[in-house]
């Protein structure tokens, strides 16, 4: 550690901190535009000059300078920064205005008023007057993609963007031309932008020059009600903010969690919220000579009533969808119970682990932060730029990091990162486990990380593959086995024992022509029941369970209704209520309590606390909010080897945008899909 005396006061600070770093440590504010903790040090807007003692005549940018770089006192003084002398205020005041002598007067107008860092750092540290006569110079306003909207007359160079792009995002998607007064941001030949990380530029604009244009002129920061909440369009549990103008979402923003996703989410988690209000059910239907109408909650529950008394219990089943809420899915798992149904299943894609295989089997056994910890890395039948843009964008920090080999086996996609594409097919994956080639680098290494997907854990021999990347990834106390799912409920309702009982059907099964005669899906729209079963589909959007279906019950989206989600890594986060499903729909939990009634097996509770009682007893765990519950490793050497096939791995997701209803329902998402799709072929050819 090293000493440093800012404003008279003695602090403590490791000396690689930036100046910046210290002050703030002291408790001190520093103004800055172009500095961010995540980014490269670029200090070119100059906002943070400190006065250094013993230092040079002139201020000092203090986000790119280090305590180590600072000489001490003649007798061995700690050195001395002054942040608020009178040099800093009148340098600070020249800097602020040379920023506004170009920046356009928008601020009745800006979409950023009332969260712009230039204008509190105007307030707080600028003049109240301007010397600049002149014409003020104007900016084209370039086209960047559907996602973000430029008013590039406001930007004051501060690159954030620009380093985003490059060091996070690894596409380099924008850049500054030209110098001096000319320069501007843009992106090459003004093209959309490539990354599914994209929309976080906005975050980083500390003026109104990026903004996100499905907000644009939606309403002001402080119209918005403001609701936490996670993200459910992958299996990470990125910590969103949800904001909300009276009974509508209007955007959703990322929270902090350094464990989790940082301060980064994916474009689908950020722009998807149009879909939470396009293509809604919200009453009940009921088909009648082939063709749906609308109905009362007791018309539905009468007719799925008279049905289930015809049933036999091994010919009803339900299958859990993968936004479903762990309430959700006990909710539904308690009604099969007291219905004798056996068949119940949440994984729609086929994935093949189940709790009897350890959960160590089905967890992200490394966390997310132990990526930083990996020392090796090897991805089989997983597109994780699809599957988890931000848990890829901390794989790219740890491989910028240095000393950090990376291998794919399975399909070639651009990760962001370079690898070394090993086969198409797991003989490669047998041929790293005998040690050849990559297997000799994961032998080397000391925490190797197997990063394993639906791609290969979908498979009929996936448990297969399971105990052979398992072999890999244990090293003493490491834990290097990593699946990475797709559905933000998979590891929930696996937590849950939502799969099939003895002698019951997986989901696969279950969708097969004359398996059921009832069938229950609960938001389960990956798949398509075939004829013969009378289908009810508990969900929100008219999707492809609820074409299906002989009677729609409508259900609660995830920022309708609190709720639980266990990640990919084990992590049990909660989701609170930002607003109200609409017209006569209902949270799926409460959905199964009355219908219980009306079959005359009445769950125990009446209330989301005495549900979550019965859960938490159930499984304990699930009452640890952000919390992992460690798995045994041990249950990974049980896992039973078997007979693994020749087929190449197949990443489950061929569109990123459009992986779920929300996302389908969505036009932002369908055009940020075209737009893909175009970018794709164009390259192809």
């Amino acid at each position: 550690m090293a000493k440093i005396i800012v404003d008279g006061i003695e602090v403590d600070v490791p000396p690689e901190y930036t100046l910046l770093q210290a002050a703030e440590t002291a408790g001190k504010e520093i103004p800055r535009f172009c500095f961010h903790e995540r980014l490269s040090v670029a200090g070119n807007c100059r906002m943070c000059l400190v006065e250094v003692k013993g230092g040079p005549p002139k201020p000092t940018a203090s986000c790119a300078m280090s305590v180590k770089d600072l000489r001490p006192g003649p007798n061995g003084e700690p050195p001395v920064m002054f942040t608020n002398s009178p040099m800093v205020k009148k340098a600070r005041e020249g800097v602020m205005e040379f920023l506004l002598i170009n920046h356009p007067l928008d601020c009745p107008i800006c979409d950023q008023g009332g969260e712009c860092d230039l204008q509190d750092q105007a307030l707080a540290f600028g003049r109240d007057r301007s010397r600049y006569t002149e014409n003020k110079n104007a900016v084209e306003n370039k086209y960047i993609g559907p996602l973000v909207k430029t008013e590039m007359t406001r930007c004051i160079q501060c690159t954030r963007c620009v380093r985003f792009t490059a060091e996070i995002c690894g596409t380099s998607d924008m850049g500054n031309i030209n110098r001096g007064e000319e320069s501007e941001i843009t992106t090459y030949l003004q093209s959309a932008m490539r990354s599914e990380l994209q929309g976080n530029v906005t975050d980083l604009c500390p003026v109104g020059a990026l903004l996100p244009r499905p907000q644009n002129f939606r309403a002001r920061p402080w119209e918005y009600s403001k609701t936490p909440g996670v993200d459910i369009s992958d299996a990470l549990g990125a910590n969103i903010r949800i904001d909300t103008r009276g009974r509508e979402v209007v955007r959703i923003l990322p929270r902090l969690n350094e464990a989790v996703n940082e301060e980064w989410i994916s474009d689908k988690a950020r722009q998807s919220v149009d879909g939470l209000k396009l293509q809604r059910l919200d009453r009940p239907y009921l088909r009648e000579n082939g063709k749906l109408r609308p109905a009362s909650w007791a018309e539905a529950f009468d007719a799925i009533a008279a049905k289930a008394k015809t049933a036999a219990p091994e010919k009803i089943g339900f299958i859990g969808g993968d936004l479903s809420s762990v309430e959700d899915l006990f909710a539904a798992k308690v009604l099969a119970e007291k219905l004798g149904a056996k068949n119940l299943d949440a994984r729609q894609d086929g994935f093949k682990l189940d709790p009897s295989h350890g959960r160590a089997a089905y967890l992200f056994n490394a966390t997310v932060e132990g990526i930083d910890q990996a020392d090796a890395l090897l991805i089989i039948g997983s597109n994780p730029r699809w599957e988890s843009p931000v848990l890829n964008a901390r794989i790219r920090r740890r491989w910028r990091a240095g000393d950090f080999p990376i291998a794919v086996i399975g399909e070639k996609h651009d990760l962001t990162y370079p690898t070394e594409h090993l086969g198409f097919d797991p003989a490669a994956l047998q041929a790293v486990a005998r040690g050849e080639g990559f297997g000799a680098v994961l032998a080397k290494a000391e925490r190797p990380l197997i990063l394993i997907g639906a791609g290969a854990l979908a498979r009929e021999d996936g448990v297969a593959l399971a105990a052979l990347a398992a072999k890999l990834a244990v090293k003493g106390d490491w834990n290097g086995f990593a699946v990475l799912h797709n559905a933000a409920s998979r590891v929930g309702a696996l937590d849950l024992g939502f799969v099939p009982g003895e002698g019951g059907l997986t989901a696969e099964a279950m969708t097969k022509a004359g398996a059921l005669d009832l069938a229950f899906l609960v938001g389960a729209d990956e798949l398509t029941v075939q004829p013969g079963a009378f289908v009810v589909y508990i969900g929100t959007h008219g999707d492809r369970g609820a074409h299906r279906a002989d009677v729609i019950l409508p259900g609660a989206a995830y920022t309708e209704k609190s709720g639980l989600y266990v990640n990919t890594e084990g992590r049990v986060q909660m989701t609170d209520r930002a607003g109200f499903p609409p017209g006569d729909a209902r949270e799926d939990w409460a959905i199964f309590r009355a219908l219980s009634a009306v079959l005359g097996k009445t769950l125990p509770f009446d209330s989301l606390a005495q549900l979550r009682a019965l859960l938490f007893k159930a499984v304990p765990h699930f009452a640890r909010i952000d919390q992992i519950e460690k798995a045994d490793a041990g249950a990974l050497s049980k896992l039973p080897a078997g007979e693994i096939g020749g087929a190449a791995f197949v990443s489950p997701i061929s569109d990123f945008y459009l992986t779920n209803p929300i996302a389908r329902a969505s036009k932002v998402m369908a055009e940020c899909s075209a737009l893909a799709k175009g970018a794709l072929k164009q390259a192809a050819e």
